[in-house]
């Protein structure tokens, strides 16, 4: 397989060169869709992660992907983790250890990755001006998502958290987001800002900022993996009067090893992000279990659905699943056509 992301390379490399893309196909024709109150060409996008700046978003708009995620940006600037940042992981679907492959795998539909980025950013001064470039590179019925996080210090009060994002938020506005999305859940980082979902109140606190900060700008909130039913409609009710839909799932934390026990990404990351098709079934569980809360209860929330698409089928299910958006994650980095291989066959 060949990779748009030079996994081997540091990531501001790759953040500098842009993806590692072949000559573009031809797209298909499709009838436009409409999501979050926007008419788009389709319900197909890449989630926050991909995407590292407007090179990468134009690199993709341009292949067909009508939903893209600017990667989550910050109040100031946050370096990467040290490499290594990825690994092709073997996994079964329980929630214990996962384990690095010594080869690439071979089908990219059994593809299975760990990450541990650790969110990074450029300053806000760079992200601001890149933002409207990657906004001019678009197309008539493409939607321009950017993703925004806190970046908290010790002893910061919910207010400030919140603050802080509402703080990006109306930034991003300023530079062409058709919407924003509140990344409250991030499987690599273990301080705050990756944990907000798994508290209820503070996501009221958190989504009320943010809607005070964009006015009618539609709202997403990335979210995580809920141990229950009952913490998901918590969360799902805190949030329903000031957000105006969820992206689920952002990930699943998960120990990842080497064959001999050691971590892969230090002993500080013991926990990464696991991506791709070993989290998919539970993604769309998670979505399914949204969407009936969301029905029973009457909240005005609309489904982004993420994690482990590679195929038309992959779609379809979580579009049955209740999800109104379908975003990949990893797959557009070894499968970069595959929004016109889904769109071609709707």
């Amino acid at each position: 397989m060949d990779f748009s992301y030079d996994i081997s390379a540091p990531y501001f490399e790759n953040f500098a060169q842009g993806p590692r893309l072949g000559p573009l196909p031809q797209l298909p024709s499709t009838d436009p869709v409409e999501f979050l109150g926007q008419k788009i060409n389709s319900r197909l996008g890449i989630a926050a992660g991909l995407l590292l700046n407007s090179k990468w978003i134009e690199g993709y708009a341009a292949r067909g992907w009508d939903l893209l995620t600017y990667k989550t940006v910050r109040s100031s600037a946050r370096e990467c983790y040290p490499p290594p940042n990825w690994a092709f992981v073997n996994a079964d679907e329980g929630m214990g250890p996962v384990y690095a492959m010594a080869d690439l795998p071979e089908a990219p539909n059994t593809v299975s990755s760990a990450v541990c980025f650790g969110m990074p950013s450029m300053s806000p001064e760079y992200w601001r001006e890149d933002i409207s470039r990657a906004k001019e590179a678009m197309s008539v019925g493409q939607m321009l998502i950017v993703s925004v996080v806190a970046s908290p210090d010790t002893g910061w009060s919910p207010e400030q958290v919140a603050d802080d994002y509402a703080q990006c938020a109306a930034w991003a506005v300023e530079a062409g987001a058709d919407v924003i999305e509140a990344n409250y859940s991030c499987p690599n980082v273990c301080s705050a800002e990756g944990q907000v979902y798994c508290d209820a109140r503070l996501s009221e606190t958190v989504t009320q900022a943010i809607r005070g900060a964009i006015g009618n700008i539609s709202l997403l909130l990335k979210i995580g993996v809920f141990p229950n039913v009952e913490n998901q409609r918590a969360f799902l009710h805190a949030v329903a009067s000031s957000a105006s839909g969820i992206t689920l799932v952002n990930g699943i934390s998960r120990p990842v090893l080497h064959s001999d026990g050691r971590p892969v990404f230090g002993e500080q990351y013991v926990k990464a992000g696991v991506l791709g098709r070993i989290i998919h079934e539970p993604c769309v569980k998670a979505v399914r279990d949204a969407r009936a809360v969301i029905e029973s209860e009457n909240l005005s929330l609309s489904l982004a659905a993420v994690g482990g698409v590679s195929s038309l089928a992959d779609y379809n299910e979580f579009i049955e699943a209740g999800a109104e958006a379908v975003l990949c994650g990893s797959s557009p980095m070894y499968l970069p056509d595959l929004a016109i291989e889904i769109k071609s066959n709707l």
